[in-house]
């Protein structure tokens, strides 16, 4: 059974200079509308009453989710920024560059109701994820899953998360530098 959001990703997918490159999803408004509809999709009837992401792709794709699944959307910020009120605030462990990140959800975006999905474009080592997860946790929600684009982490992290990808970095095209 062919899977549509699968397959609008791969076909939208490119390597450029060696770095993997999803930003035509973006620019192509059947395949954004098909890739939102296949992450929505992934936790379909699992309650969700929020949507998070982190910026920058993660604001786009879980914004857009958010209204998919009818829902409202919680930002979670890097370091910098505007940010009002009063916030959660983690740092990362190292990411697949070895940076960490300081991440912030405000404080009141967060009620013990809520059942909170995160969806970002990549998950790799998950040590964001694993942060969002813990702010979402101690502002008293409970974390349901991520729902990504491409799922390149441990098969430990996914079941820890409960990652749930549209693709696995295994069926990526490969790069070929002669391209």
């Amino acid at each position: 059974m062919t899977n549509p959001a699968r397959d609008l990703a791969l076909s939208h997918f490119q390597w450029i200079d060696g770095h993997a490159d999803v930003w035509k999803i973006f620019r192509n408004p059947d395949a954004l509308s098909g890739v939102v509809r296949g992450l929505a999709a992934t936790f379909e009837g699992e309650g969700i009453t929020a949507v998070c992401g982190i910026e920058s792709r993660g604001f786009l794709l879980g914004a857009a989710v958010a209204v998919e699944l009818g829902v409202g959307f919680i930002a979670v910020r890097k370091q910098e920024g505007l940010f009002p009120g009063e916030k959660l605030t983690r740092q990362t462990s190292p990411d697949y560059r070895r940076l960490r990140h300081e991440l912030r959800i405000q404080r009141a975006s967060l009620t013990p109701s809520d059942r909170v999905l995160m969806v970002d474009d990549w998950i790799e080592t998950g040590s964001q994820a694993l942060s969002v997860k813990s702010m979402v946790e101690e502002g008293g929600g409970r974390w349901v899953g991520c729902a990504v684009i491409v799922d390149q982490t441990s098969e430990a992290c996914r079941r820890s998360l409960d990652v749930r990808g549209l693709i696995t970095a295994a069926e990526l095209p490969e790069w070929n530098p002669q391209r």
